[in-house]
């Protein structure tokens, strides 16, 4: 099962990955692809002989939420929205999808504000110790 297809449900997927492969596309391991399995942070994978084989629309999903936890969603608000992603656009899941992300939009523009105002800060005491350098040493 997939989490978001935009192909039609007839296409197949022209993506098939086992898990070694999705966990080196994806920047997780194995046992963290089973582990957001078990969790239900992604929906069941389809198999193939047993083996789990993921598809195009499985590696998308995993790409949004390698961003999102890259930028400090936490796993329950995780969770949460594919909870409410697995219940389409019906009862407020919408607009509760788009309030998530709004304000996790919101809280990570706050924190490149910090990081920006941080970094120039250090590069003002880089540009200290350049002049300090340039003054000749008494001795």
């Amino acid at each position: 099962m997939t989490q978001a297809s935009t192909a039609s449900p007839a296409a197949p997927p022209t993506v098939s990955l086992s898990i070694a492969e999705a966990a080196e596309a994806s920047g997780l391991s194995a046992y963290t692809l089973r582990y957001y399995e078990q969790i239900g942070l992604i929906a069941p994978i389809d198999r193939r002989s047993g083996a789990r084989r993921y598809s195009d629309a499985d590696m998308r999903w995993l790409d949004f939420l390698v961003r999102l936890r890259a930028t400090g969603m936490s796993m329950q608000a995780m969770q949460r929205y594919a909870q409410l992603l697995r219940k389409g656009n019906a009862d407020g899941s919408l607009d509760e999808r788009q309030a998530m992300l709004e304000e996790h939009a919101a809280r990570l523009e706050a924190d490149i504000r910090t990081q920006r105002e941080t970094l120039q800060y250090i590069r003002k005491k880089i540009r200290l110790y350049e002049e300090m350098r340039a003054v000749p040493q008494r001795a």
